[in-house]
């Protein structure tokens, strides 16, 4: 029979919603309320302890709530009376079934008569859904008697005009009899890794740290091996701790042959690349029959020289089930003939009791070898544990704690923290540790005690490396930007100021001559700096451009004005080497500074390129300083469908590290995105439990997000006196913004909502103060959304001026979800001024924009005000030019007036350029070569 997780362990057994499986339980209990176009019978199939049996019991708990009569049975190998069992199970299921006309069951051991059951069980089924749709579950059904899946399949088709759903779980399909037509199959995957997280949470002991980590690995989704693994992972001293699934294939494991069991001892202790034939050397054997008994007993499979375990727990069992003195042999041996350095050293450590200098060694130099950084804190960790001297285990116990950074697990990180301070390390490997823990907190959202550690770090700059001071306080600016405190800004001078005198000490008068960043940014520090032996996705940070975008990084985040004045562009020159500059973290903070500087190009291309290479290398901790950003400039400019795959994938990676304030960024950007998508789909829940670990008043960047979202999604269920008090609270009560330019960013929009309940005086001091805090250049997105808010909120005589100024430089087309809410306010103000025309054609290029960019909400507003305007849909079948956009379409009809494409984008606020590219994609749709015979073709309609 298939085996189940234990039911303390497991949710479902009392109501609760398997984890992870909501779309497989919609589409069955759809399926049972018989709606347009579900199948009569569903097949179920997943493999042992995937979950299957607790899903079908939620299953029959919420179908029998709704009203539906519910009969199961469930599938034994061993039952002598297989038909008749089933038979009996279905009855004893439901009272409604016992209670009437008994069928033709045979009572004690005698056999039913075949012929009989057919009539017995449709006439049963056909008598209990006469009235009451009916569910018929049968678990293990590929354990069941063929005679009676048979003729259960039989009375569904019989029975088709009863509310009548077959539900049947399997491990194989190919162990049932052929199921009716239409039948459909839904084959039950892994959980994803959210939801395996949150199994493995849900343990009386959890595990943590790199425990947890391996175990998600190892357990590949399966809930039945997150349970067991969990269970028997290391943990509190006074834990019980049992070896895991021994009960579900020690029998298995011990009915195979001594080789065979042997083979699978070396299998298990191998890497998960490693080939056939290498195991087969470290075995000293080349006859492949040593596996058969265990591909017949359905524990291994072979393919193209890979081994493959069937069952997360087969490997588990395999290795742990024998003694300790052979799973160290069997590394030794694989060790000999390990082809890889790093497979070599793994082994070699896994085979070592007590210290040994030189596995250390060879670890140590391997960690970073495949990119990995949780493999690489994991290596450095045991490379640590090898080492004997004290001075050699501090410096890769840093190492490994670097590397658990890099993975962004807080409990691993403070768990080698509170290593590494206990021993007697210099004080740069004890900064270089506050700076990951420091990171750690602040991804938990403890931002003003992750600032407190860096402040009191910096105490030692001048006792460190120039580039290692650097990137502390660039972490520092990232903590500023993520709590918006003033107190923290006012301190980032400081700290650069430490940086620079690092700097100075070591090469005297090492700042005369340095490149300027910006305005008032400074000079880049640690040009002189001594080589620092960074590897994996922190390799880099000494290039003289890592450093310069460190330093305008923290010269911007300290004083946000200067930021227009940044060049984004500090990456690597041309034909400079690689590794500087191209370094994932160094591309990342480029990001960040052309973030601040609203050069969207910029931080978008760095920010993808870093975020695939950090993903890549499993490298969340360093991957979330960047992600929020990223998303906040793809909303901005209209890539919603990027967006919400990026939301969703780190979401899923935030989850699975227990990291609750970026969650709560996500979150907040989810429920933004839904807003300005005016989407169906239902609207995103907020986690309470993360929204409680998150204290708003030390992440106020997280709180900007939080109220653009409520102000947007209110405005967007047309409650413009609740977008109004949410977007207001953007800002302070005297107008200084909540965050320094996170809420500057809103201005439009809240004077959108001012205008609407008429608060244009309310709104009017908070716009001035926001134009006067950016000065005499803001960036041309801000110019924007401040030309936008002012014609809104200011004086009426000068808002057509303002909408032309903020839509006039075509340079702002890179924010084109901003620039189409300006066209759509402007064409607003012309409707009302009844310029009905002008205001038409604003609507249109607005609606073109929102349609483009899937911007529901956007378009809904555009299509109201063209009809507000008097503009009708186009007849059906009109002509060729209803195959047009309606911006195309637009600038046809003013080809064909007469006018050139400078005389039309000025009109359109679009420009010649533009006008042209438009015009090259619409001579082939019309078939035509000219402007001469485009006017022929309009005036010919």
């Amino acid at each position: 029979m298939t085996v189940h997780p234990p039911q303390g362990a497991t949710p479902g057994a009392t109501g609760t919603a398997p984890l992870g499986r909501d779309g497989e339980i919609e589409r069955i209990l759809r399926c049972v309320r018989r709606e347009p176009g579900t199948p009569g019978t569903l097949l179920l199939l997943g493999d042992e302890g995937i979950g299957r049996t607790t899903l079908l019991r939620h299953v029959r708990e919420r179908a029998g709530a709704e009203g539906v009569r519910v009969l199961a049975a469930q599938g034994w190998a061993g039952d002598p009376r297989p038909a008749s069992a089933c038979l009996r199970q279905l009855l004893a299921s439901s009272p409604a079934a016992a209670a009437g006309p008994p069928p033709a069951v045979p009572p004690g051991d005698g056999r039913p008569d075949e012929d009989d059951l057919p009539t017995a069980l449709t006439a049963l089924l056909d008598r209990l859904g006469a009235d009451r749709p009916v569910l018929v579950c049968v678990d293990d059904a590929d354990l069941c008697d063929h005679a009676f899946l048979e003729t259960l399949f039989g009375a569904g088709r019989l029975l088709a005009d009863r509310a009548l759903t077959l539900l049947l779980g399997a491990r194989h399909e190919a162990a049932l009899p052929v199921p009716p037509p239409g039948t459909e199959t839904l084959r039950l995957g892994p959980l994803d890794a959210a939801a395996a997280a949150a199994l493995l949470d849900r343990l009386p002991l959890p595990p943590t740290g790199r425990h947890r980590l391996e175990i998600l690995a190892e357990a590949a989704g399966n809930p039945l091996a997150l349970v067991e693994l969990g269970r028997a992972a290391p943990g509190p001293a006074q834990a019980v701790r049992h070896a895991p699934a021994e009960h579900v294939f020690g029998a298995r494991l011990a009915a195979l042959p001594a080789a065979t069991g042997r083979a699978l001892l070396y299998a298990a202790a191998a890497e998960p690349d490693e080939s056939v034939a290498a195991v087969m050397a470290a075995l000293g054997t080349a006859d492949l029959a040593v596996w058969a008994p265990a591909e017949a007993a359905g524990l291994v499979v072979l393919a193209e020289d890979r081994l493959y375990f069937r069952h997360p727990l087969a490997r588990s069992a395999a290795g742990l089930r024998r003694p300790a003195a052979e799973r160290q042999r069997a590394h030794r041996d694989l060790a000999e003939v390990a082809a890889r350095p790093e497979a070599r050293a793994r082994h070699l450590a896994a085979a070592t009791v007590g210290t040994d200098g030189s596995v250390a060694a060879a670890l140590e130099g391997a960690a970073w070898r495949r990119g990995d950084a949780v493999r690489a804190a994991r290596d450095l960790e045991q490379a640590a544990r090898l080492s004997p001297g004290r001075p050699q285990r501090a410096r890769r116990l840093a190492a490994a704690l670097t590397a658990a950074f890099a993975v962004g697990d807080p409990d691993w990180t403070r768990e080698l923290y509170g290593r590494l301070v206990q021993e007697d390390a210099d004080p740069e490997l004890l900064c270089v540790a506050a700076g990951a823990l420091a990171s750690a907190l602040s991804h938990e959202s403890a931002q003003r005690e992750a600032f407190e550690l860096l402040t009191a770090a910096s105490e030692h700059f001048p006792a460190l490396d120039p580039t290692v001071a650097l990137a502390l306080a660039t972490l520092a600016a990232g903590i500023t930007a993520r709590s918006g405190l003033p107190d923290h800004r006012a301190t980032l001078p400081t700290l650069l100021d430490r940086v620079r005198r690092t700097s100075e000490g070591e090469a005297g008068e090492a700042g005369e001559g340095a490149e300027r960043v910006g305005q008032g940014g400074g000079a880049a520090v640690g040009d002189v700096a001594r080589p620092v032996q960074a590897e994996g996705p922190l390799a880099g940070l000494d290039s003289a451009g890592a450093r310069r975008a460190m330093t305008a990084l923290v010269g911007v985040v300290g004083r946000p004005e200067t930021a227009p004045g940044v060049r984004a562009g500090l990456g690597r020159p041309r034909r400079a080497p690689l590794g500087g500059a191209d370094a994932p973290v160094v591309r990342a903070v480029l990001a960040a500074v052309a973030h601040h500087a609203d050069e969207a190009d910029t931080d978008l291309g760095r920010s993808r390129t870093a975020g695939d290479r950090l993903r890549a290398a499993r490298a969340f901790g360093l991957r979330g300083w960047s992600v929020v950003p990223h998303v906040d400039t793809l909303l901005a400019v209209g890539r919603f469908t990027e967006a919400g795959s990026v939301i969703e994938d780190a979401r899923a990676e935030a989850a699975v590290l227990r990291l609750p304030g970026l969650t709560a960024d996500l979150e907040a950007q989810a429920l933004t995105l839904w807003a300005l998508r005016g989407a169906p789909s239902p609207e995103p829940r907020l986690t309470p439990s993360v929204w409680r670990a998150v204290c708003l008043q030390e992440n106020l960047a997280t709180h900007a997000r939080l109220l653009r979202a409520r102000g947007l999604v209110a405005v967007l269920r047309g409650d413009m006196e609740d977008g109004w008090r949410h977007l207001r609270a953007l800002f302070t009560a005297d107008g200084s913004p909540l965050h320094p330019y996170l809420s500057p960013r809103g201005i439009a929009e809240l004077a959108v909502t001012a205008q609407r309940t008429g608060r244009p005086a309310e709104a009017l001091p908070v716009l001035e103060r926001v134009g006067a805090a950016l000065g005499d250049r803001p960036s041309t997105r801000m110019t924007l959304l401040l030309h936008h808010a002012t014609a809104l909120v200011g004086a009426e005589r000068e808002a057509e001026q303002h909408y032309q100024l903020a839509l006039v430089n075509h340079s702002a087309n890179r924010w084109p979800w901003e620039c189409a809410h300006a066209r759509l306010s402007y064409a607003i103000w012309l409707r009302r001024s009844r310029r009905t025309r002008e205001a038409r054609a604003q609507l249109t290029t607005v609606l073109e924009t929102a349609e483009h960019l899937g911007a529901g909400t956007l378009a809904d507003a555009a299509h109201r005000e063209l009809r507000a305007s008097g503009a009708a849909p186009a007849p059906e079948g009109a002509g060729p030019l209803e195959r047009l956009t309606a911006q195309q379409r637009q600038i046809v009809q003013l080809v064909a007036g007469g006018l050139s494409n400078r005389e039309i984008g000025e009109r359109l606020f679009l420009s010649p350029r533009t006008v042209g590219s438009h015009l090259y994609k619409v001579y082939p749709i019309l078939g035509i070569s000219s402007r001469h015979q485009l006017r022929d073709l309009v005036q010919g309609r």
